[in-house]
């Protein structure tokens, strides 16, 4: 109870953020707490930071790349090209804004999408002067895509990359597995979406009033850098998986690379555009706190038995076969994810699977039934994921007020059907995949 009560408070102010705490400041202090009354030991810190650091700072290597582009003009410029593509027919333009925001979720993380292409997405709609219903269907559309399209990398959510680390999964045999599986989720995603929108969507919008894509670029040399350092990273994460690099220092290295191009090191500064140390500041590091903090909060939920309690039920559900036991553990770490956050609730989840005596096959599908289920249960409510939390941010900074009650309702309507297909896919694709 002494446990669950230390981590019922946390969650609480982590959400709340009282007076503008960071949510690093409030996993840290419920850390402390948890280490002053003995819930968990300071040995338990180098076990937890073992598992986080390298995704936590993947993360803040990825955002800090996002937000040169963003600023160099790069989404801007994707999205002014979609908007044009569509050629006044809003039934292309709402898919082709789905298909962007599943690019943008699998290669910059889903807290980038929901960061960065959700004010673009609002600011073209105002241009494109869409009334309120049709402007929440694209608006909602850009949120839910963000987490349901992170599946496809190791790198396109913090909980794939602290499951591919617990579980030693390579960054090759992930993207195997998963690529095709996140493909189904996306198409699953844009038919639920557009069941339910597809009368809100005009079926005309004018052009004229967009602005060409080439004027949202405002650094060109940080634009033209952007697809070569993109592709060359796609293609270290491979070559470097047999080297056993971190995944955290090939991130770093591109990321410190686009700073130099940004800030012009090579010229002392002469003909920037971007302020380098403008994003340093702004790069998300409370996560690193939060991480460390959080973890270590959740780590004595499972000292304090829960870890257990979750391999019991893993037993259970590996008793019932292959499909009972994906979609089983797909559902089960979405709920807890969508009560307690979907990043505490990817290590309860890999915890759990450790202790569970199941054979292996049925191991492999309960390990990325648990990413699926972190990644997409998320969407059951607006504290699942931090991903939704700087969305439903995002909104409010630009006047968009949804509320909890209505939420929870689209979440529900939404996401059931788009995670079950995508649980089904990952039991028909794995046992065919060769290992």
């Amino acid at each position: 109870m002494l446990a669950f009560a230390i981590f019922v408070v946390t969650l609480v102010l982590v959400i709340w953020q009282p007076k503008g705490l960071g949510i690093g400041w409030s996993a840290m202090g419920g850390a402390l707490v948890a280490l002053v009354l003995g819930v968990v030991q300071l040995s338990d810190v180098g076990i937890v930071w073992d598992i986080v650091w390298d995704a936590t700072f993947t993360f803040v290597a990825l955002i800090i790349i996002s937000l040169i582009l963003d600023r160099a003009g790069f989404f801007g410029w994707a999205a002014l090209h979609v908007a044009r593509l569509g050629n006044g027919q809003g039934r292309l333009l709402f898919p082709m804004i789905v298909v962007l925001g599943a690019f943008i979720s699998a290669f910059f993380a889903n807290d980038g999408a929901a960061l960065l292409l959700t004010p673009i997405v609002i600011a073209i709609l105002l241009r494109l002067k869409f009334s309120p219903p049709s402007a929440l269907a694209f608006i909602i559309a850009t949120g839910f895509i963000a987490d349901t399209a992170s599946l496809p990398l190791v790198t396109s959510n913090l909980v794939n990359i602290v499951s591919a680390n617990y579980f030693d999964i390579g960054f090759g045999r992930y993207a195997a597995v998963m690529v095709p599986v996140n493909i189904v989720s996306v198409l699953a995603t844009l038919l639920v979406l557009w069941v339910v929108y597809a009368r809100h969507i005009p079926k005309t919008y004018s052009t004229s009033e967009l602005s060409a894509p080439e004027s949202a670029i405002t650094d060109p040399l940080v634009f033209r850098a952007a697809f070569p350092l993109l592709g060359l990273l796609l293609v270290a994460y491979f070559a470097t998986e047999p080297l056993g690099l971190p995944i955290s220092l090939v991130t770093g290295i591109a990321a410190v690379t686009l700073m130099a191009i940004a800030g012009r090191l090579w010229q002392g500064g002469h003909g920037a555009v971007v302020s380098v140390s403008d994003v340093v500041r702004k790069a998300p590091w409370q996560i690193v706190l939060f991480s460390i903090g959080m973890y270590l909060v959740v780590y004595g939920l499972g000292n304090a038995g829960l870890t257990a309690y979750g391999a019991q039920v893993l037993n259970w559900l590996g008793q019932q076969g292959a499909v009972i036991a994906t979609v089983g553990t797909g559902f089960l770490s979405a709920i807890v994810a969508s009560v307690m956050n979907n990043m505490p609730a990817t290590l309860v989840g890999a915890l759990a699977i450790d202790q569970a005596q199941v054979p292996a096959a049925t191991r492999e599908l309960m390990i990325y039934a648990n990413v699926i289920g972190n990644d997409l249960g998320p969407k059951f409510t607006p504290i699942g994921s931090l991903a939704t939390l700087l969305w439903l941010h995002v909104l409010a900074e630009k006047d968009y007020k949804i509320s909890w009650g209505q939420y929870i309702k689209i979440g529900l309507l939404i996401t059931p059907p788009v995670l079950l297909v995508t649980l089904l896919a990952l039991v028909f694709w794995l046992p065919i995949l060769p290992s």
